[in-house]
């Protein structure tokens, strides 16, 4: 379990001048809490800044805000007591693409995402996921209990 207040970096990232010559990759866990929700949007946007998207690029807003809600969701919907979750960002051949792993397997999305009572004040960020993105989608996770949510954005 880690800590709040550090994040435990679980693979090697590249700098800004490898970018584009091969995969980037940015893997870090986080502990199930808003705080480690918060944390991951805004590690997720710096890497994106890094990588050569300005904070203040349509790219990089658009990609946090991707983050910021499959994050939300991990913590709300996907939340195991002692269990983090996980985000991995990649740089691919004009590709980028965010995903956000929990541990909670029994809780799996629908194949798409309807929109809740106008009532209701939670419930549409699986459509803004939809709406951003270029492609996204969710799998079980292959070498742990739980799902992936990811989410991928082609570069103009």
């Amino acid at each position: 379990m880690n800590s709040e207040h550090s994040p435990t970096p679980t693979a090697a990232t590249r700098s800004a001048t490898e970018v584009g010559t091969t995969t980037d990759e940015f893997t870090m866990r986080f502990s199930s809490t808003p705080r480690g929700a918060r944390l991951a949007r805004r590690l997720v946007s710096d890497r994106l800044d890094v990588w050569g998207h300005p904070y203040t690029s349509t790219v990089n807003e658009t990609l946090t805000l991707i983050t910021a809600e499959l994050a939300a969701n991990a913590v709300t919907h996907g939340r195991v007591s002692g269990r983090d979750f996980e985000v991995r960002l990649t740089a691919n051949a004009g590709t980028l693409r965010v995903e956000v792993s929990d541990t909670r397997a029994e809780r799996l999305l629908p194949p798409c995402p309807h929109e809740p009572p106008d009532d209701v004040e939670s419930g549409r960020g699986l459509m803004l996921v939809a709406a951003l993105a270029d492609d996204w989608g969710a799998t079980p996770r292959a070498d742990a209990p739980g799902k992936t949510v990811w989410a991928g954005l082609t570069l103009p």
